[in-house]
C-alpha cells in the first residue's frame, strides 16, 4: 500500500519508516522536524511540512494519493502539557483534526493512530485491559482520549475506519543499529540510565522507593520498539482487510521495576551508573502493565523481543553510536 507516515523522522515513525519499506510497502513520510531527524528517514519519498498547514496537506494528498496514514506527530511529555496545555490541545487535537478531514476529503479511510496508556489515568487494576474505564490525569492524555473519541464518532458519520494503538512504555532501538531515541529533552527511563552509563549525563534520579512492590520502585511495561512497529504493520492488514475500528493496548505484559532496569544497564553496559535518590513524582502510579491479549487474537501479534536485557543491549548499543564508540 501508499502509507503516509506522519511524524516519521521521530524515534517510533523512523523505525516504523524503515519495516514498512522491508515489506514492500510505497512510503511517504511527512515531519516538521521540530523534534524529528531527517537522517532518520531512511527511503521512500520525505515532505517537509506541518499539519496546521491545510493547503500543504491538501498538496500531500495530490501529489501523492496515500491509501492508508499512520499518524506519529503528538507532543507526548506529560509535564509540559500541564505547563503547556495550549500547544498539546492545538498540536495533539486541532492538529490531528486537520489530518482527519483532509483523508476525508481524498476519500481516504485507513488511520492508525498512536494513542498512550495515559488514557487511562490512575490504574484500577493490572495488567490494564481496553475495558479499564479512561481518566485521564493530564492534558496529555486527554488530547489522545479526545482523538479516540473523534475517531469513532468519524466512523459512526463517516464509516472512516481506525486502530488505535495504546503504547505503555516505547523502548529499545533498531537491532541493526541504524535507528534510535534521540530526544531532546530526553525524558524516557531507559535511555536515561544508558546515557549516565556512557559518560554523557552524570547521574539519574530514582523518583521514589516506597511504592508497594518488591523492590519499592516503580514497575512499567516496556516494549521493545521493533515489536510496536509490528504490531502496528498488522493494524494495517487488519484494516486492508477490511477489520472494523478497534483500540488495543500494547505492551509485552511484564512489567519491569526501575531498579531492575537500572540493574540490566550496569550488567549490559559494564558500566557503574551514578543514581540519586528523590521523592515520589505526583501521579505516578506504583504500576503500569498492559493487557495485550486483544492485540494478540485479533491483530494476530506478539512480541518477540520480551527479555529487558535484549531491550537494554539494542538500546546500549545505539547510545554508543550516539558518543562515537
Amino acid at each position: 500500500m501508499r502509507v503516509l507516515v506522519v511524524g516519521g523522522a521521530g524515534y517510533i515513525g523512523s523505525h516504523m519508516v524503515k519495516m514498512l519499506l522491508a515489506n514492500d510497502h510505497q512510503v511517504i513520510t511527512l515531519d516538521n522536524l521540530s523534534s524529528g531527524h531527517r537522517d532518520a528517514v531512511l527511503g521512500g519519498t520525505f515532505v517537509e511540512g506541518d499539519l496546521a498547514d491545510v493547503a500543504f496537506l491538501n498538496k500531500v494528498f495530490t501529489e501523492h494519493q496515500p491509501e492508508a496514514v499512520m499518524h506519529f506527530a503528538s507532543f507526548i511529555q506529560v509535564g509540559e502539557s500541564v505547563r503547556k496545555p495550549d500547544i498539546y490541545y492545538r498540536n495533539n487535537v486541532t492538529n490531528t483534526l486537520n489530518l482527519l478531514d483532509t483523508m476525508l476529503k481524498f476519500e481516504v479511510r485507513k488511520f492508525i493512530f498512536s494513542s498512550t496508556a495515559a488514557v487511562f489515568g490512575e490504574p484500577d487494576y493490572v495488567p490494564i485491559d481496553e475495558a479499564h474505564p479512561n481518566r485521564p490525569l493530564n492534558p496529555y492524555g486527554r488530547s489522545k482520549w479526545m482523538i479516540e473519541q473523534v475517531l469513532a464518532d468519524y466512523d459512526k458519520a463517516f464509516g472512516f475506519k481506525s486502530v488505535c494503538l495504546r503504547y505503555f512504555n516505547a523502548a529499545g532501538a533498531d537491532p541493526e543499529g541504524q535507528l534510535g531515541e534521540r530526544h531532546d529533552p530526553e525524558t524516557h527511563l531507559i535511555p536515561l540510565i544508558l546515557q549516565a552509563a556512557s559518560g554523557r549525563r552524570e547521574h539519574i534520579q530514582v523518583f521514589g522507593r516506597d511504592y508497594d512492590t518488591p523492590d519499592g520502585t516503580c514497575i512499567r511495561d516496556y516494549i521493545h520498539i521493533v515489536d510496536l512497529c509490528a504490531a502496528h504493520l498488522a493494524a494495517l492488514t487488519y484494516l486492508k482487510n477490511g477489520g472494523d475500528s478497534d483500540r488495543f493496548n500494547l505492551g509485552n505484559g511484564a512489567g519491569f521495576s526501575v531498579q531492575a532496569v537500572i540493574d540490566a544497564v550496569q550488567q549490559i553496559s559494564g558500566k557503574h551508573v551514578q543514581v540519586i535518590d528523590g521523592p515520589r513524582r505526583e501521579g505516578d502510579p506504583a504500576r503500569l502493565v498492559a493487557d495485550a491479549t486483544r492485540a494478540r487474537h485479533i491483530l494476530g501479534w506478539a512480541p518477540v523481543f520480551t527479555d529487558l536485557e535484549t531491550i537494554v543491549a539494542h538500546a546500549w548499543q545505539w547510545e554508543q553510536k550516539q558518543v562515537g564508540h
